[in-house]
């Protein structure tokens, strides 16, 4: 018994650094949380400020564009969710199609890349792409004789560019873990599908897309808790006031009340409402997940 924890105290030790900073970064600021009950006041502090109860509550509900700001990161999230799945899902399937190893792997690093970097490097290589004077997607559209889009500029098309930009830079490493599913399927199912008489259409539709339901189950249950998540840093690197009907999300909506009207307790409010609809939606996630994927954390 002695020579067991022996063994185990270094590695409990090496917990040590890592609970401290989860304490300090995630369990004390939850005291802040008060401040969405209270006329928060900085110079009083959170001991000092006025209590009011419900009523940041009650005034998040009749701002005049909040419930157009809920609908668009409920948009906005569910289509990035959506296009999440099926993006990284096909090109999975068609570089496991792909016989000759290193063109395999080359692909897989070039739609890696954009997976590493952040987006306010992307950002501005996304606004010199799609600038409506000197962008190169819109000097194509203009050299196929239509009308200049303004993607970045445009209520019509924001969510759209933000969901396909965010995918562009995301199924990279999602399609990594959809071909590791495939490498999981037993080579024996394929060869007894040629036997059969099976082309490569058929070996897809009823050997590789089953072997690989669990796993996309499982991603798609567990992507149900990100649905009030549309990505706060890009859409603040890439939205404007221009376009803040379609594209302003929670987070950004927090961020302007808090950090630049200093309407803390509003801010907060907001953000706790937000924060308690996740849990719930990644408790049902996780629920789901176990019931259909068989996925536990424990």
């Amino acid at each position: 018994m002695f020579k067991k924890w022996s063994i185990q105290l270094p590695l409990h030790l090496m917990l040590i650094p890592g609970l401290i900073a989860i304490l300090i970064f995630s369990y004390i600021p939850m005291a802040g949380m008060v401040i969405a009950f209270q006329n928060f006041m900085p110079v009083r502090g959170l001991f000092g400020s006025e209590w009011i109860g419900l009523d940041n509550f009650r005034y998040m509900v009749q701002l005049p564009g909040f419930y157009q700001i809920l609908w668009n990161t409920i948009f906005i999230a569910t289509m990035k969710i959506i296009v999440g799945l099926i993006v990284p899902v096909t090109i999975a399937i068609l570089l496991n199609e792909i016989r000759k190893e290193a063109y395999k792997r080359s692909i897989q690093t070039l739609i890696y890349l954009p997976y590493f970097l952040s987006w306010v490097i992307l950002s501005g290589i996304l606004i010199d792409i799609l600038s409506p004077s000197r962008g190169a997607v819109n000097m194509v559209i203009d050299w196929l004789g239509m009308e200049k889009i303004f993607f970045l500029g445009d209520n019509r098309w924001f969510p759209y560019t933000l969901v396909i930009s965010n995918e562009w830079k995301e199924f990279g490493f999602s399609t990594i873990v959809y071909l590791a599913a495939i490498a999981g399927i037993n080579p024996a199912l394929y060869e007894a599908a040629v036997v059969d008489g099976a082309n490569r259409w058929k070996q897809t539709w009823h050997i590789t897309l089953p072997g690989m339901t669990p796993i996309i189950v499982l991603m798609a249950t567990l992507s149900i808790g990100n649905i009030l998540n549309a990505g706060f840093e890009q859409v603040f690197n890439l939205y404007s006031p221009v376009v803040y009907e379609s594209g302003d999300i929670i987070d950004t909506f927090v961020y302007r009340i808090g950090m630049i009207e200093a309407q803390y307790g509003l801010a907060t409010a907001v953000g706790l409402l937000k924060s308690v609809v996740s849990l719930v939606l990644i408790s049902v996630s996780y629920f789901l997940a176990y019931r259909f994927a068989n996925y536990r954390i424990f």
